[in-house]
């Protein structure tokens, strides 16, 4: 048995966990570089940081961002860090945020353009020097995207949707404070909650899957799928809440240390050809997915363990005891099925795909992801997924 575990040196969680910021920026120097969703830009939360941050005597600079971190976004925001001589730096905000925050923190050290450290599309260049310090505060539940080790890039102009990937991206400190995720409307909480729940199936089942994340994993999964309809149908209801960032942050730790899969490796096609939010894409052909990797291991891969560990999840998912393990996830791809069917996650034939486009995506899913999908998908499953998501 061999495996590792990685993650933020120091991951801190809990309602009013936020006033905590101040002391932990301070502790780190006394200037830095602060990116921040451009929805907080008025906001009672981003005062409060600033607050903090100038009764310790540091100067920070804010950059506002919007929608999934670009190329030339993080190369602007790294330049800034290093005019700034930022000691450390603050991401806060959704998963994009989050990613923008890292990918500039390890940039801000090593030089040169984010591209050329992209998986696929880059140079094959990799970090050499530590990032700078990053203190990762999410205000959403779903990426978990503050105790990983990978940022996600894209390029409109080139059409790709890539990560940049190194141990020396993990953040300093994990700063979870639900209370941040109380206003995010009933939408955004269902598909970024659906990304969360992916993200504790799908390295359940991975390749790489160990005891460590399969623990992590269970949990949030029995969290996630009590917690997420309440919080979508009543976002003041905390206990929701809190579970939803439970789920999320575990859902971090169990893709950081072992890998993803084929919802994955399909959602980062998806948004990159068509612009689909992570979160709607993944939540949009989970169930399926489920489904063809259990059909596609009954048919070829009988004795994988993968089988008994989709059993599992339909266990978790339902709360229920089967009998039989083929009864056991036939309920859980059901219960997958409901959950997003009940959450209102629109079809992505309403989102621009189409049957024409069934070939491109198929052969654009075949990124990293996929590699730690318990079975490998013909190009024939893949389209079925698809065409079952239409």
């Amino acid at each position: 048995m061999n495996f590792e575990f990685a993650t933020a040196r120091q991951v801190a969680f809990g309602r009013g966990r936020l006033d905590l910021l101040g002391e932990l920026v301070a502790s780190y120097g006394d200037r830095a570089l602060v990116v921040a969703g451009r929805h907080l830009q008025r906001s009672e939360t981003l005062q409060r940081l600033e607050y903090q941050l100038q009764k310790r005597g540091v100067a920070a600079e804010r950059v506002f961002a919007t929608g999934e971190p670009e190329v030339a976004a993080v190369d602007e925001t790294a330049a800034r860090a290093r005019a700034l001589g930022s000691k450390v730096v603050v991401g806060i905000g959704g998963g994009s945020v989050l990613d923008l925050a890292k990918a500039a923190s390890g940039l801000a050290t090593n030089g040169g353009s984010v591209r050329d450290y992209l998986e696929g599309v880059g140079t094959g260049r990799a970090l050499q020097k530590p990032a700078l310090p990053l203190i990762a505060v999410p205000t959403t539940a779903g990426t978990g995207s503050e105790v990983t080790r990978n940022a996600v890039v894209s390029s409109r102009e080139e059409g790709f949707k890539k990560s940049i990937r190194s141990p020396l991206l993990l953040p300093a400190v994990a700063l979870v404070d639900p209370a941040l995720t109380d206003s995010v409307p009933p939408a955004q909480t269902a598909a970024s909650g659906l990304d969360a729940l992916t993200q504790l199936i799908e390295p359940y089942v991975s390749l790489r899957a160990q005891p460590a994340t399969d623990a992590l994993a269970l949990e949030g999964i029995r969290r996630a799928v009590k917690a997420l309809p309440r919080a979508v149908e009543d976002g003041a209801d905390r206990d929701a809440r809190d579970d939803m960032a439970l789920a999320s942050l575990l859902g971090g730790l169990c893709l950081a240390n072992a890998g993803l899969g084929a919802v994955h490796g399909i959602a980062a096609a998806l948004g990159a050809r068509f612009g689909i939010a992570h979160g709607v894409a993944c939540a949009s052909v989970l169930w399926q997915t489920m489904e063809a990797n259990v059909e596609a291991l009954e048919t070829r891969e009988a004795s994988s363990p993968a089988l008994e560990r989709y059993a599992t999840i339909g266990e978790a998912l339902t709360g229920e005891r089967f009998e039989r393990s083929t009864d056991a996830r036939a309920a859980g791809i059901a219960a997958a099925q409901s959950l997003v069917a009940r959450l209102e996650i629109p079809r992505l034939g309403e989102l621009g795909l189409a049957e024409s486009s069934l070939a491109a995506v198929v052969k654009e899913s075949r990124g990293s992801s996929m590699k730690s999908n318990p079975v490998v998908l013909t190009d024939a499953e893949i389209a079925s997924i698809l065409r079952a998501a239409l």
